[in-house]
């Protein structure tokens, strides 16, 4: 992990920051869409704390000992902090440290050795690195999603797809003796129904939706993006997800079709479809989702000191499963005479 100024990172959080494990500046609760995106904190946070028997990444301070160099620029958050509604003075700010921390990067020898491609930089909010993302595509990028990305930005292949920070309280004693009868909500919704070109599929879902008794839709929400995912998962919802082209993460260990249910945005439009299929569901294959969700929730936990195999462990066993294309793809380059035609 490189050794930056304050004002990359725990700066934006406090005055007085020490970059210590057991002094670190708290992630403050509000507003919740800075919450969320808070990969970056708890990736740098586990770098700080050294256990060998709690966390999959431990930082070395030989450099070339290393099998990724991890940037510790707190994008996403830079980006909520200085001008997020995007034409704000302080904008400049944040196109500011994204040069500066630019500048850093090519000076250093282990960028320089690789390109960057062995560097590991937090992208998480859709938004983060707008001004130069494209000068680090190379790097082991740690993304939401991939719907703000060009192909030759960001890929499933050198990339990894890192959950949203959880911004409802985890359900901890969902010990019932028949938890299905206790759920009287089929569907519920809780997010904005206007919101960009998504918004359109959300609105004409809204609309076919309205009047089922057991269908609620919170339309105000607590956040405009997909961590309503993330709060279902930690509630011991079924999540329903609809998409055509989503992402998620450790989707290599993890296989969502035993805890959730999908649709496509073609199913999910016909009328009556998709509630007739989720009232069809019998209760013992929603009770096997429901203990699917119960086993599988710590993965989506971020937490201070890491626990193993919570969020930012998987995250950092993802990076690692990226690490041998990443080796593969500078060893060709050093090698090949004509532009690569992969």
């Amino acid at each position: 992990m490189y050794d930056l100024p304050n004002r990359f990172n725990f700066g934006m959080l406090t005055r007085v920051a020490s970059p210590l494990a057991f002094n670190l500046p708290l992630w403050p609760q509000h507003p919740r869409l800075q919450h969320q995106h808070s990969v970056e904190y708890w990736m740098m946070a586990s770098l700080l704390y050294q256990n060998d028997d709690t966390t999959e990444a431990l930082r070395v301070f030989d450099p070339e000992a290393a099998d990724v160099f991890f940037v510790p620029f707190f994008s996403s958050l830079s980006f909520n902090t200085h001008g997020n509604n995007m034409t704000d003075p302080d904008t400049e700010f944040d196109r500011q440290l994204q040069v500066d921390i630019l500048i850093f990067l090519r000076k250093s020898n282990y960028w320089q050795r690789t390109s960057g491609r062995d560097h590991v930089i937090p992208m998480h909010h859709p938004n983060a690195f707008r001004f130069l993302r494209e000068e680090v595509n190379a790097s082991i990028l740690i993304v939401a999603d991939f719907g703000r990305f060009s192909k030759s930005m960001s890929t499933l292949q050198k990339d990894v797809v890192a959950p949203y920070k959880h911004v409802v309280e985890s359900y901890m004693d969902d010990d019932s003796s028949n938890p299905y009868k206790l759920r009287t909500t089929l569907l519920f919704f809780r997010g904005r129904t206007v919101r960009k070109s998504e918004g359109k599929v959300r609105r004409k879902l809204e609309k076919l939706l309205k009047g089922y008794e057991d269908v609620h839709f919170e339309a105000t929400g607590d956040t405009p993006s997909s961590n309503r995912l993330f709060d279902a998962i930690v509630s011991h919802c079924v999540p329903v997800v609809i998409s055509d082209h989503i992402e998620l993460p450790f989707e290599s260990e993890l296989d969502y079709t035993k805890f959730s249910l999908f649709f496509s945005v073609k199913e999910a439009l016909v009328p009556g479809y998709m509630v007739e299929h989720l009232r069809k569901i019998p209760e013992n294959e929603w009770l096997k989702m429901w203990a699917r969700l119960k086993e599988i929730t710590h993965h989506f936990e971020y937490q201070f000191p890491p626990k193993k195999e919570d969020a930012v462990n998987m995250i950092w066993r993802q990076v690692r499963s990226k690490v041998p294309g990443e080796r593969l793809a500078v060893n060709r380059k050093q090698r090949l005479k004509i532009p690569d035609w992969w």
